[in-house]
């Protein structure tokens, strides 16, 4: 029997292959120049092809924006959307009347359920710099019973993610925050409510792991059964189980310790890992559900009700430039970041 606790190496780009209970991971990596008066580029925006511009031109791109990068107002149903936001904000709006701004650190959990129509807009507010953005969107899916849920969104504000520091024998720092799961006795924040993740027999984890120049550290085992990929997206090398690999998502075996040893810069990595829902995955554009039938259902509740329609006055709304990270939520309660 092969017991090889590397399963699989994959290259990375844009779009990452992740694995049930997982849809997709989008890596967006943008260094956007200042900023203008409308918090856009203060760039040309010519050879572009606006509303449609994933070229990278220049090392950033506006995605469907026309103004302001990013994802004007676009259906959602059947899933959920983890945010993280490593550098730059994201500013949410939603047909339920919602909004927040968030980044540097933070993450937005965000509950489609049986529908919700949302913007996630990057506006540039430095007006004397550059903007670089970075963020990771991981696709969840829900399973068929919570599929119809209703929509809910929670925010993460970096100051209150879990972060477990373990020191190797020479003193060298590995540091792992936790969006999803528990290691050791930290536990990370509680998902949405219907969220798989919210099952306690899931097994999900969404973790970072930061690690210092020839940090040493051991991988828990997690339940037999779980899918578990690391995505090695930023460093030069890191040995795996004695193997060593330059940045690719690598598949492991869940059931053992896997002992990762660091090179010779620091390096970072992305985890994602849970129990397979098991159960048939229909997609179109931003609607996942179970069966055809389902996604024709979908398609034609969202012509006939908007999930809600849309009550801001542009499709691509940003607050103001001096606005800080908050969030205003279905109930009209507000939470402010910590700075």
């Amino acid at each position: 029997m092969n017991h090889d606790p590397i399963l699989s190496v994959k290259p990375l780009g844009f779009l990452w292959e992740t694995s049930d209970p997982f849809l997709f991971c989008a890596h967006h990596d943008d260094a956007y120049p200042k900023g203008n008066a409308a918090m856009g580029p203060a760039a040309s925006l010519a050879g572009r092809d606006l509303g449609q511009d994933f070229a990278g031109k220049d090392g950033w791109r506006m995605y469907h924006g026309e103004s302001v990068p990013g994802f004007p107002q676009h259906p959602h149903r059947g899933f959920e959307t983890i945010t993280l936001v490593r550098r730059g904000l994201i500013d949410h709006s939603d047909s339920l009347g919602a909004t927040a701004r968030f980044g540097h650190g933070d993450a937005q959990w965000l509950t489609a359920g049986r529908g919700i129509v949302h913007c996630e807009m990057f506006p540039l507010v430095d007006e004397k710099a550059g903007n670089p953005l970075e963020l990771f969107q991981i696709w969840l899916n829900l399973p068929a019973a919570n599929k119809l849920a209703p929509p809910h969104f929670s925010m993460f504000w970096n100051r209150s993610i879990p972060r477990h520091v373990e020191l190797d024998g020479e003193g060298r720092a590995t540091e792992v925050a936790l969006i999803a799961g528990s290691l050791g006795d930290q536990r990370a924040l509680a998902p949405p409510p219907h969220s798989w993740a919210a099952r306690a027999d899931s097994d999900v984890a969404i973790w970072t792991l930061k690690f210092a120049p020839h940090a040493r550290w051991t991988l828990p085992a997690a339940q037999p059964g779980s899918s578990r990929t690391l995505y090695f997206f930023s460093g030069e090398t890191m040995q795996i189980a004695g193997r060593t690999f330059e940045p690719a998502a690598i598949g492991v075996r869940p059931e053992q310790p896997l002992a990762l040893a660091n090179g010779a810069q620091e390096s970072e990595l992305l985890l994602l890992q849970g129990k397979p829902i098991q159960e048939p995955v229909a997609q179109h554009g931003p609607f996942v559900m179970n069966s055809r039938a389902e996604l024709q259902q979908a398609f034609e509740d969202y012509r006939r009700t908007q999930f809600g329609g849309w009550p801001w006055p542009s499709d691509e709304p940003v607050h103001p430039r001096e606005q800080p990270r908050f969030a205003r939520h279905i109930d009209g309660h507000i939470e402010q970041a910590e700075p």
